[in-house]
């Protein structure tokens, strides 16, 4: 027969291992949400500098020409790279800039440019719609 006492003593112990197991749980998820929030909300100073300039329409359409137009054609229609007319659609200004500056999505290569560059560049984009 077993201890009656010993029982109950059991299963304080477990559900004091289970309560101490879920706090722990409950901590560090809640430290990876905050890690997470803190890397969504972080601005990289390039992305900030950007986007505090105003673009020239005229300028941003010259870089295009000069950087762009052998894989998205002349009008921005596509060739081997993506038609960008529908780009602000689908990406935020934080994206493009990045994905102009990383060249996130092979075969496009990276272009480093001065944030007011890019502010002209953004216009351009955004003038496609």
């Amino acid at each position: 027969m077993t201890n009656p006492s010993s029982n109950g003593e059991s299963e304080k112990e477990n559900r004091i291992r289970l309560f101490k197991a879920i706090w722990i749980f409950v901590v560090i998820a809640s430290l990876v949400f905050i890690l997470l929030l803190l890397q969504v909300f972080q601005v990289d100073p390039y992305v900030k500098a950007t986007l505090d300039l105003q673009g020239s329409m005229v300028k941003g359409e010259k870089l295009f020409r000069i950087n762009c137009v052998g894989c998205h054609g002349i009008s921005a229609q596509g060739l081997l790279g993506p038609d960008l007319h529908d780009v602000n659609d689908h990406l935020s200004k934080k994206e493009k800039i990045n994905q102009v500056r990383q060249g996130k999505t092979p075969p496009m290569p990276s272009f480093q440019m001065e944030p007011q560059q890019m502010a002209d560049l953004l216009i351009y984009l955004k003038s496609l719609d």
